[in-house]
């Protein structure tokens, strides 16, 4: 536990619910990020209400407390994959979701379905790209925007400075070790069907994407160290 926050006890707080969430990120984003969102890491209500005109729907309150409360913190939502702008926020060709995010070299989108944006906290789904578009359907991703921006923070924070992240192909023992000396986290299951999990050592988030691939975020550079000692094993950037 880090001093004055108790990730996984925020965390299980954050996957309940909008306030459990925002207060997660808040408190994620001050111990692991360097700082809290500050009043001006949000958009504005006249900026998510052009948006609103422009697209002529109503934003669901979770996306709009999110973006007011941290969406133009790039170091939070966008180290990989892109969160929209309230600007750049579009319904989808089909006419059938709000995007908001892609993925970084354009494989997927996330969205919300338009029949759903009634909701101030709706589901979000997922949309491949594929070569065969006629194939391209909107598929379940997590069960609330609230969720589906704790799962972002999480996500992008594996994907920051090389200094304080890591990526590990895994095999049998590493697993073994990942299992019997780190934490499970109280994530919820993705409906899509991937065993991602996720786990916490002493300073040091991973990620245990379905025994493909291990990324790990520590704290500090010898917070990262530690876990590389613990679990051994090609690290791409250990360059010791």
């Amino acid at each position: 536990m880090t001093q004055g926050f108790d990730l996984a006890a925020s965390l299980a707080r954050g996957v309940e619910g909008r306030s459990g969430a925002w207060a997660f990120i808040q408190g994620f984003a001050a111990h692991w990020a360097g700082a809290a969102p500050a009043s001006d890491d949000g958009w504005t209500e006249a900026e998510l209400d052009a948006a609103e005109e422009r697209l002529g729907v109503r934003l669901p309150a979770a996306l709009r407390e999110a973006y007011q409360l941290f969406g133009r913190r790039q170091d939070l939502t966008s180290n990989h994959d892109v969160l929209l702008s309230p600007a750049e926020l579009y319904v989808d060709d089909a006419k059938e979701a709000l995007v908001f995010r892609h993925e970084n070299q354009g494989s997927a989108s996330w969205g919300v379905l338009l029949d759903s944006l009634r909701n101030d906290d709706p589901a979000v789904l997922i949309r491949l790209d594929l070569a065969d578009k006629s194939a391209e359907r909107w598929e379940e991703w997590l069960e609330r925007l609230s969720l589906s921006f704790v799962e972002i923070i999480l996500s992008e924070s594996l994907q920051a400075d090389e200094e304080l992240c890591d990526y590990l192909d895994p095999d049998g023992d590493s697993l073994d070790l990942l299992e019997t000396n780190l934490v499970r986290l109280p994530f919820p299951a993705y409906p899509s069907g991937e065993a991602t999990r996720w786990f916490l050592g002493h300073d040091v988030l991973l990620r245990d994407d379905d025994g493909a691939a291990v990324l790990a975020r520590g704290r500090t550079a010898e917070d990262l160290d530690r876990v590389r000692d613990l679990i051994p094993g090609d690290w791409l950037n250990d360059c010791r």
